[in-house]
């Protein structure tokens, strides 16, 4: 009997979830009252770049890491599972949106001149590694918001590099608007635009007219949103290699991501129910029974034998806190994991704030559990964000542990079915 799954939440970790669910012979409604958190992020996949000092070999420190740090999600997500998950989000989306080994990080530059550590990447990005004696020119678009080559330059000229030494950069200014007359683009318009091969073509033009011999050329993500050739067309026709640089949320590179994830559910056969709120659930005998979604004609309900949660953090209103710094899991009224104490300090640039190691526990099956206890309820699953004890955004950690446990929670559903299965053929 074909089992069926509600994932409620289209961020990377509700999307891999749906995903692997179907495609295991699941039948999956996926709830989602947004768009998702891939367009908040840069476009790439990081497992862990620092713990707290900068991490080369991700997979390697990560025993170590959750070691030291009691409670983090990786305590019961192994190194393995992580690089297993990795790759079967890089063999989802393809090598057209992400290339690299798990094993090793990138580091490439931010939009204001950082350098970054991540696993995998869009190949539109590695050329821009921050490597001793590389040679950069960062040409800007002066029509585009949020960009600054001199800002980028000025801090990765004066960067000691992670594997030592600096790098030579300049910074370039075009003035190349993505629409006639307009002077005020985002980065999504531009994006459009180089869909456009006439468009790309004056672009490269305009650009390879201020490239030096011997430089690699960092421009916006904004190398098409649609064709995935186009970042590579672009760096023919200028002669050069070319890199491309994630510009503040949304995110032209988290949006290529999540449509090709989106595309592969739907082809799946996931079905996708975007743009409503799950706002109530019933349960019985110790197992959640269905979810109520708010829709313009009134509540519906979703049935399902097993549930993923994968609906994030606070940043997506999944978990709520009052002024006396009550916090709640907005969908199931969940028991969180809380630090004892305080859970705001003042120091800014000191330890992270204990408020976003909030969130819910899970046992190695990912079934949310009482904090050190047994499930809450017998097939209610949690993935990604919603997790207790990660910083991710320090940690740069984020679609590591949302990928991870979206593949465990998805392979202990399928899992549990087939024994069921099974069973029930037994007896």
């Amino acid at each position: 009997m074909m089992t069926r799954v509600v994932v409620i939440g289209a961020g990377p970790a509700g999307l891999v979830a749906a995903i692997r669910l179907a495609e295991g012979g699941a039948r999956v409604a996926l709830l989602n009252k947004g768009t998702g958190g891939l367009q908040l992020g840069q476009g790439t996949l990081d497992i862990l770049g620092y713990g707290p000092d900068r991490v080369e070999r991700p997979l390697d420190a990560l025993a170590g890491f959750a070691e030291a740090h009691p409670g983090h999600p990786y305590g019961v997500l192994p190194a393995d599972l992580v690089a297993r998950s990795a790759n079967y989000l890089r063999d989802l989306v393809g090598p057209a949106l992400l290339v690299g080994d798990a094993a090793s990080n990138l580091q490439l530059p931010t939009a204001v001149g950082a350098v970054r550590p991540t696993a995998l990447a869009s190949p539109s990005m590695t050329a821009g590694a921050c490597v001793d004696g590389a040679r950069f020119v960062i040409v800007g678009l002066r029509q585009l918001k949020d960009f600054y080559p001199e800002l980028v330059v000025g801090n990765l000229v004066r960067t000691d590099l992670p594997g030592g030494g600096r790098l030579q950069a300049r910074a370039a200014m075009l003035d190349l608007p993505a629409r006639e007359g307009e002077i005020d683009s985002t980065g999504l318009t531009y994006a459009r635009a180089l869909d456009d091969p006439a468009y790309r073509k004056r672009f490269a033009q305009a650009v390879k007219a201020v490239v030096e011999p011997g430089e690699t050329v960092g421009l916006p993500a904004v190398l098409g949103l649609d064709d995935h050739n186009a970042w590579s067309e672009v760096a023919e026709a200028i002669g050069a290699p070319v890199f491309e640089i994630p510009l503040p949320p949304p995110s032209v590179p988290g949006m290529r991501l999540n449509r090709a994830l989106t595309a592969r559910a739907k082809a799946a056969g996931v079905r996708v129910v975007p743009g409503s709120k799950v706002t109530g659930f019933r349960a019985s005998g110790g197992a959640v029974d269905s979810v109520q979604l708010a829709t313009a004609g009134g509540d519906r309900d979703f049935v399902a034998d097993a549930f993923v949660l994968a609906t994030g953090g606070f940043e997506s209103g999944a978990l709520t806190a009052d002024s006396y710094h009550n916090v709640h899991e907005s969908v199931f009224d969940l028991p969180l994991r809380r630090p004892e104490g305080h859970l705001v300090h003042g120091d800014y640039w000191g330890d992270p704030q204990p408020l976003f190691t909030i969130g819910v526990e899970v046992d190695e099956q990912m079934l949310v559990r009482h904090p050190g206890g047994d499930p809450v309820y017998t097939n209610l699953y949690a993935a990604g964000g919603i997790l207790a004890g990660a910083t991710r955004w320090q940690e740069k950690s984020g679609e590591g542990i949302a990928v991870a446990s979206a593949v465990r929670a998805a392979d202990s559903i399928l899992a549990a079915a087939a024994t069921a299965t099974d069973q029930g053929a037994a007896s």
